[in-house]
């Protein structure tokens, strides 16, 4: 009885330790992704243009004709005529 109880004690005693360093070592790994995720991004200034890069090679979605809807347009705001 005693024994068992002393030594379940001393195995979740060891377990509780090895998970907080586990945590800890998730965290201090997490922090440096962050710090390097700073460090290594680029400068954003407020009015500067936003440069996105697309393939010219990409179909182009916005020339594909539209699709007939499927139920009937219940705000007229938002539908194009037909």
């Amino acid at each position: 009885g005693q024994a068992f109880a002393r030594d379940r004690h001393r195995q979740m005693k060891c377990l509780a330790i090895w998970t907080s360093c586990i945590i800890g070592a998730l965290a201090i790994v997490y922090a440096a992704l962050h710090l390097y995720a700073m460090l290594t991004a680029p400068r954003i200034t407020p009015g500067d243009p936003i440069e996105i890069y697309r393939d010219p090679d990409a179909p182009k979605y916005s020339a594909l004709p539209l699709t007939t809807r499927s139920r009937p347009c219940r705000d007229s705001r938002h539908c194009r005529p037909a």
